[in-house]
């Protein structure tokens, strides 16, 4: 029995050492990952991305940002169609 608490407490200390190493391992990564990227976030900057405007292709919704009738009655007919199948009312 002494042998087996023995073992346990070895297991336990083991254990332990482990994830402490795994701790402080991954905390010192974190920190250098972070000290080398803010320095390469200087000297590195990322682009500015402009995005294209949306004004030169057809879109489907008018100037006003109103949803045209052919889309409407679409979604209008797809819900119709949904509810009929599934027995759903109103």
């Amino acid at each position: 029995m002494d042998n087996m608490q023995q073992q346990f407490l070895e297991a336990g200390t083991l254990m332990l050492a482990g994830m402490v190493f795994v701790f402080v391992f991954l905390s010192i990564l974190i920190i250098f990952i972070n000290t080398v990227l803010a320095k390469l976030a200087v000297k590195f900057p990322d682009p500015i991305v402009v995005p294209h405007s949306r004004a030169n292709k057809k879109s489907k919704s008018n100037a006003e940002g109103n949803i045209s009738p052919a889309i409407v009655s679409a979604i209008s007919g797809a819900v119709r169609s949904y509810r009929a199948q599934h027995g759903q009312t109103k």
